[in-house]
């Protein structure tokens, strides 16, 4: 390999993760992309076959872009994550370029081409990414030199589990474009709505969907509106988490434009910018390669050959950001900014000694959706405080509620988000093993709902509590929270490790619970 590396140039971009095998070249601009996707003839898509398909039509798709070659510098790739037969056919294909052209190899993390070709099509700088695709559905935000991964799905990838629908109808494959299609002919219909803090899960949603006996139509269209607001939720509370202004939808199933709708409707409400690329860049696709691994190659970030083997379990967050000198940041803003601020789903305002919690209507959400939320998620607040406080759990005191809103103690201490101190993280740890003991699972354990007073870590908005002695349900909470905290500190080690003593401290079942809390983040790795 060329012991210097040009600032500039053309660079060939092989993409070919799962479904689609592409390549590109991209100088400061996309010189030229061709793709060839593989196309099951019935079913999903079977990991051999594919790969197959893309031995079979590499050569060509290759040919159909080097003759818009002028000087090529590198050779970029997909490494990972993906299906490991179509992550190792491209490979190959790069190895021998890069050899035969005589220039560097670059190993590319799919998820972060779909982010940083998002960011170079629409402008954005530091935005809050919903990363929505086959096998993937996250969050993601930037900080100090990696992507943290701010929620996921717990279980199966958005577009994934709307094939699976698909084909439990028989209906062709991709499926998303078809469901998306029938959906404008239906009506809303309740199905399973499962957000856990910013993580959520689809299984429960696509199951009682195969099993529904109602008209298609109607089913298409309830599966779409409960699972993109799903979506949409889990990036709304990672947004207001960290104060950013700016949401980019990435992800082939980001070409729906209802989702598109909804998230552009909840950036307008709060007051945030929205973008999402032109479809070129939304699925997978060379482009995203290229561009990725010409910006990477000019940071000097190079794959020898002895290293460039395939990574089918690739996290986003595994990767060295070295591209990017800005730093992020992880928390912006202020909390109760003159006396008032806008969560997720709530706008709380001081009144005196109190506070008035209030739950909005979400203009993005069925209506019959969004008001049965509501209600449900006011009532379990206001019981499970008062259960919690019973119990030893230190929590606001409730003075007065209604369907919508809830009038409580003020709680006036720092917010965790902006003070996260080992001291504080093992105070955290308290609580939430008493609550635990109890027999109540919070459901949005990040730290902007726990506030340290007087030496004592508060614990507010239960909006997705729930009483459950089930070590899934509390294995899912202690994940939400060592997700949150891995997400905007690079001292995630010892806070997790100061909790973790706070939490064993107070709760007998905490080896358990840890130990499940492993698994719960071990289902995020990859295929």
């Amino acid at each position: 390999m060329p012991e210097s590396i040009p600032p500039s140039g053309q660079v060939l971009g092989l993409e070919g993760t799962a479904w689609n095998v592409s390549a590109a070249l991209f100088d400061d601009d996309l010189v030229a992309l061709h793709s060839a996707p593989y196309s099951p003839p019935t079913g999903g898509i079977h990991p051999r076959e594919a790969a197959q398909h893309h031995a079979s039509v590499m050569k060509d798709v290759i040919a159909r872009v080097l003759p818009e070659a002028e000087q090529v510098r590198a050779v970029a790739f997909s490494q990972g994550p993906g299906l490991g037969p179509c992550l190792r056919t491209v490979a190959t294909a790069a190895r021998a370029l890069a050899l035969a052209l005589d220039v560097p190899l670059v190993g590319v993390n799919h998820c972060v081409a779909h982010v940083e070709i998002g960011r170079w099509a629409t402008g954005f700088a530091d935005p809050i990414v919903l990363y929505a695709s086959g096998a993937n559905t996250q969050v993601i935000g930037y900080l100090n030199g990696r992507y943290r991964i701010f929620g996921e799905t717990l279980d199966i990838g958005i577009g994934n589990g709307l094939d699976k629908f698909a084909r439990s109808h028989d209906l062709p494959h991709p499926g998303g474009p078809v469901v998306e299609r029938l959906a404008r002919e239906g009506s809303y219909l309740e199905l399973p709505y499962t957000v856990k803090g910013m993580d959520l899960a689809f299984s429960g949603l696509i199951s009682a969907a195969q099993e529904s006996s109602s008209p298609l139509e109607d089913v298409c269209h309830g599966l779409q509106e409960t699972a993109f607001a799903m979506c949409v939720e889990v990036t709304e509370r990672a947004l207001a988490h960290a104060g950013k202004d700016e949401v980019l939808l990435v992800g082939g199933v980001g070409a729906n434009a209802r989702l598109q709708e909804m998230l552009r409707e909840m950036c307008e409400d709060r007051g945030a910018a929205f973008a999402v690329p032109e479809r070129t860049y939304l699925g997978d696709n060379g482009a995203m390669i290229a561009y990725t691994g010409r910006i990477m190659l000019e940071a000097g970030v190079t794959l020898p050959l002895a290293e460039s083997q395939v990574r089918p379990g690739y996290r986003v967050d595994e990767v060295e950001v070295a591209w990017r000198s800005d730093l992020g940041e992880a928390v912006r803003g202020e909390p109760l900014e003159g006396g008032r601020a806008q969560g997720a789903e709530a706008v709380v305002e001081e009144a005196g000694e109190f506070i008035v919690k209030r739950r909005v209507g979400k203009r993005y959400r069925n209506e019959a959706l969004d008001r049965r939320l509501i209600i449900e998620r006011t009532r379990a607040e206001s019981r499970l405080l008062a259960a919690a406080r019973r119990a030893g759990v230190a929590t606001p005191v409730i003075r007065e509620i209604t369907a919508d809103t809830i009038l409580m103690e003020r709680i006036k201490g720092d917010v965790l988000k902006y003070a996260m101190t080992e001291e504080n993280l093992a105070r955290a740890g308290v609580a939430v093993g008493r609550l635990h003991a109890a027999g109540i699972v919070h459901g949005d354990l990040t730290t902007s709902n726990m506030i340290v007073r007087d030496g004592q870590c508060v614990l507010i908005d239960f909006g997705l509590a729930h009483v459950s002695s089930e070590l899934e349900s509390r294995g899912v909470d202690l994940h939400v929270l060592f997700q949150t905290l891995e997400s905007t500190s690079d001292s995630f080690a010892a806070l997790r490790e100061a909790f973790v003593e706070g939490y064993a401290e107070a709760f007998p079942g905490a080896e358990e619970a840890l130990a499940r809390e492993r698994e719960v983040e071990m289902r995020g790795r990859y295929l």
